[in-house]
């Protein structure tokens, strides 16, 4: 079955495009393919949006190689789309004008280790596990956890968070620093290893996050952390949605250090049960993590059973045993395949909104409501200890009534989270599904970003079509 492209303007000229891919050809040889599978693997991530496959695709090896195929694009206007291992959820690698993907994911290399100053350089190509993997022996750890074995690339560029994050952060403020090749081609180096500086303007800040659209990460700097004496995690199930997450805010309003806080609601839990082999509770469930010392883990474990109860949790199972809590985690990593597992053939696709803490309850039980009244299937699942969740909507493509009411739902929520002093992303990104949606939260800021783009990118080729229509 041939390819389906979905492009949403004119392609490049093609005399443009056969002569930078001859140029690009007899540069790298093999490792440039036109093949179609090869292509067509390269042009959707883990989303809902269609196939958009490039016009080649060139397994890089070096920053120096990047930084050479940008310039042979750039001589000839060609777009070039950045890849890691497409596991993005806002069609942030299709290519959407054609052109070059460069695919990073050769590029694998943890290159330095610094463990006096807890912070590691890695080549763009290195999975979060891969790099943990690699620490082990040092003590050290990376947390953010996006839920996939994302490449530290990818996750930059989208500015991922996750599990971890109510603790440990995003990769905002994990990021110390970067290499990077402009549109022109040029290797920038956007900082030194200092935990601070006010040396000019803060680049690492302005490509975490670019989604691609402003240069390619070739390089990045870890802040990393030392590994728990003890960790902690537990699992709790609650009468309704509300009383769960009021359970959360509690928590943080009472300053408890907990690491990770993960909801989802019932319908999920009948998936994760179906899926998963599990036998939890079809009820809202709360997972939750502890990290410090024995003692320090133990009272936190107690101080969050104390507030569970009093908002109608049930049995408080905690446990310290690295088998156990991995079992418990995978049910929660495999939300995404259990929600999918739902309904095969159907279409899915995950929306992400962020509000402040105090405004969540509010906001998941108003959607709640909505998914009930729009008698769609959507389940709900967060890292709701910093305001973040999504729905899982499932809809049958080809019932247009059906995508209409998903589509209007994933609307509404977004539009909610906004008047609630929200985002309408809280890690997934912009992408070339939310654009609009941007707009509406970010208004004139937009054309400040727009003013940006054309600085960096005058010719518009770095991953065109995505974050903002130039």
């Amino acid at each position: 079955m041939g390819l389906q492209i979905h492009r949403t303007v004119e392609h490049r000229p093609e005399s443009r495009i056969d002569e930078a891919m001859g140029v690009l050809k007899q540069r790298f040889g093999d490792r440039l393919s036109t093949s179609e599978s090869v292509r067509e693997q390269h042009g959707k991530g883990e989303d809902h949006h269609p196939v958009v496959p490039p016009d080649g695709v060139f397994f890089a090896e070096s920053t120096e190689e990047v930084a050479e195929a940008v310039k042979i694009c750039a001589e000839y206007k060609m777009p070039v789309i950045p890849f890691g291992t497409g596991t993005s959820l806002e069609g942030h690698v299709a290519a959407l004008h054609g052109g070059l993907t460069i695919d990073l994911t050769r590029m694998d290399a943890v290159l330095e280790v610094n463990a006096e100053d807890l912070d590691c350089r890695v080549q763009p190509g290195v999975t979060r596990k891969q790099l943990n993997e690699y620490l082990r022996d040092t003590g050290l750890f990376f947390p953010i956890d996006p839920g996939a074995d994302a490449s530290i690339g990818g996750m930059t560029a989208t500015r991922a968070s996750g599990t971890n994050a109510v603790r440990y952060g995003t990769m905002r403020e994990n990021v110390l620093g970067l290499t990077v090749v402009t549109a022109d081609g040029r290797i920038v180096k956007t900082a030194q290893r200092a935990r601070k500086s006010s040396a000019g303007y803060d680049l690492t800040r302005l490509f975490v996050g670019s989604e691609g659209t402003l240069g390619v990460i070739t390089e990045i700097t870890l802040r990393l952390y030392g590994i728990p004496e003890s960790i902690v995690s537990a699992l709790c199930a609650y009468p309704s949605l509300e009383a769960a997450v009021n359970t959360v805010i509690e928590t943080i309003q009472l300053g408890v250090p907990v690491s990770r806080i993960e909801i989802a609601d019932e319908v999920q839990m009948k998936a994760t049960n179906d899926y998963s082999g599990t036998d939890l509770p079809v009820a809202p469930m709360l997972w939750f993590e502890f990290h410090g010392t024995e003692a320090g883990t133990t009272e936190q474990a107690e101080m969050v059973k104390a507030i569970s109860d009093e908002w109608g949790g049930g049995d408080f199972q905690w446990t310290a045993s690295a088998e156990e809590r991995a079992k418990l985690w995978q049910a929660r990593h495999d939300a995404a395949y259990a929600a999918k597992n739902i309904r095969k053939g159907a279409e899915v696709w995950a929306t992400d909104v962020c509000v402040p803490i105090s405004r969540l309850a509010e906001c998941i039980v108003e959607t709640q409501n909505d998914i009930r009244e729009n008698n769609l299937i959507a389940p709900i699942v967060g890292h709701v200890g910093d305001g973040n969740f999504h729905l899982v909507l499932i809809a049958d493509q080809d019932d247009a009534d059906e995508m209409a009411r998903a589509n209007a739902v994933n609307e509404r929520l977004v539009h909610r989270a906004i008047a609630m002093e929200g985002t309408c992303t809280g890690e997934h990104g912009i992408g070339m599904g939310k654009m609009d949606f941007l707009i509406a939260e970010h208004g004139e800021a937009v054309s400040l970003m727009r003013l940006i783009k054309k600085a960096l990118d005058p010719e518009n080729i770095m991953n065109p079509g995505k974050i903002l229509r130039v």
